[in-house]
C-alpha cells in the first residue's frame, strides 16, 4: 500500500457565505467544531476569492453540523471541491517573497497599477511593504500588500560598486 498525502476521508466542501464576513464565519465555524468535537480538520480562507471558505471535514455531516446556526453562513454547497481545484489560491502564503529595501518593483493591483516605484520599507509581519512611486514630483509614501508588487529590479550594493 503507498503512503498518500492526503487522506481519503478528508474532503474539502465549499461553504457559501455573505462577501466579506468570510473572518467571522471561519471564528464561528472553529469555535463550532471545537464545541461539539466534530471530524473538522482545517478551513480556508483563499485569498482574494470572496464569498466563500472551505471547510476540510471527515464527513459532510461533519461540515454542515460546524456551519449550522452560524451567522453569515449560506450553506454548503452540493459537490466537494479536490485540493488540487485551490491549490492555486494557496500557494501565495507558502511562497516566501524575496523583496529587498531599494527593490524597484511595479504595482501590479490598486489604483496604481502598472506603476514603477521604489521599496523603501518592508514589514514581513504584516506582509506589506513601503513604497514611493518614481513619477511622482514628490514622494509620497504608499503602503502596499506585498502580493500587490512584483520586483523588475534589484538595486544593487552601491558601495561595493563605487570603490
Amino acid at each position: 500500500m503507498t503512503e498518500t498525502t492526503n487522506r481519503e476521508d478528508e474532503v474539502i466542501y465549499p461553504l457559501r457565505v455573505t462577501a466579506n464576513r468570510e473572518d467571522q464565519v471561519m471564528d464561528f465555524v472553529t469555535a463550532n467544531a471545537k464545541n461539539k468535537k466534530l471530524e473538522v480538520y482545517s478551513i480556508i480562507r483563499p485569498h482574494g476569492m470572496r464569498g466563500y471558505i472551505f471547510v476540510e471535514a471527515g464527513s459532510r455531516t461533519d461540515a454542515e453540523q460546524a456551519a449550522f446556526n452560524v451567522p453569515y453562513a449560506r450553506g454548503i454547497l452540493p459537490k466537494p471541491v479536490e485540493y488540487k481545484e485551490i491549490e492555486h489560491m494557496l500557494e501565495q502564503v507558502k511562497k516566501d517573497v524575496n523583496i529587498q529595501k531599494n527593490d524597484i518593483v511595479e504595482i501590479i493591483s490598486g489604483p496604481f497599477k502598472r506603476e514603477n516605484a521604489k521599496v523603501t520599507r518592508i514589514d514581513k509581519q504584516k506582509e506589506e511593504v513601503v513604497v514611493e512611486l518614481l513619477q511622482a514630483a514628490v514622494p509620497i509614501p504608499i503602503t502596499l500588500r506585498m502580493d500587490a508588487v512584483k520586483v523588475i529590479r534589484r538595486e544593487k550594493d552601491e558601495e561595493d560598486t563605487e570603490e
